[in-house]
């Protein structure tokens, strides 16, 4: 594992959308700093993978299938979380769906409900039942929103932007309810990462690299560590100051 930081030793720490990209990434880290880690989402598979990872790395991990939408498999997310752990210090609250971008006249309804179940309703849900953990002991929540709900200028993706700036909005208004009880809410809003997201349908990296050479100000895609690390910080006692705050990483777009 080499030297590394070691912020999160004899904690536990719970990820949901911990199956691919930013999540995956988070728990690795998270693990690699010393967290016991919790993966959450709908693909087992993936899941799996990401706790060989961690473990192929010498960190701790379990995977606890979930979907973030059902308030009876969140509840029960938590406490397997727990009952496996023995406590819940981190939550990092990053399930999401882009769904099907498109005007918003076309868009259905089913997908409307979808990307706000996910991306919305789900961090509810997940603030809910890791709040009423963490009361009386405390502990940090990071909620991964996005830089397309901090400015919403991309037709398209009305829905996804919509969700996510609402995510903004909530995690602003948690974190004052709360942190008298010394439970600290912050977000991350990343801007295109090297994920399969930030892929437009049929695109390659490299055709995203090429367009986000012009598009970004930046001049290319982010890479997972540089959102990681703005997670961890977020999560992590050095931040202990910071409260209700929305961390915008996108290379300048939204400056």
């Amino acid at each position: 594992m080499g030297m590394t930081r070691q912020r999160f030793t004899g904690r536990v720490a719970l990820v949901t959308g911990g199956g691919s990209g930013i999540g995956r990434a988070v728990a690795q880290a998270l693990a690699e700093e010393g967290a016991s880690v919790v993966v959450a989402g709908r693909d087992t598979t993936a899941l799996d993978t990401t706790v060989k990872l961690i473990e192929a790395d010498g960190g701790t991990a379990a995977a606890i299938p979930a979907d973030v939408t059902v308030p009876a498999q969140v509840e029960a997310l938590v406490t397997a979380t727990v009952d496996r752990f023995g406590t819940l210090d981190v939550a990092v609250n990053n399930a999401g769906l882009l769904g099907r971008p498109g005007p918003l006249a076309d868009v259905a309804e089913a997908d409307w409900h979808a990307v706000i179940d996910t991306n919305l309703t789900g961090v509810y849900l997940c603030m809910k039942y890791e709040i009423a953990r963490m009361r009386g002991r405390g502990g940090a929540i990071v909620n991964i929103a996005s830089n397309i709900g901090a400015h919403g200028r991309i037709p398209g993706l009305g829905v996804y932007g919509a969700a996510k700036a609402a995510v903004s909005a909530l995690t602003r208004s948690t974190a004052l309810e709360y942190i008298g009880e010394n439970i600290r809410i912050n977000a991350v809003s990343p801007g295109p990462a090297d994920t399969t997201m930030s892929l437009r349908p049929g695109e390659t990296p490299p055709d995203r690299a090429a367009r986000l050479a012009t598009a970004l100000p930046i001049g290319r895609v982010g890479t997972l560590a540089e959102i990681t690390d703005a997670v961890l910080w977020l999560a992590a006692d050095e931040s202990g100051f910071t409260v209700g705050h929305d961390l915008v990483v996108d290379g300048g777009a939204t400056a």
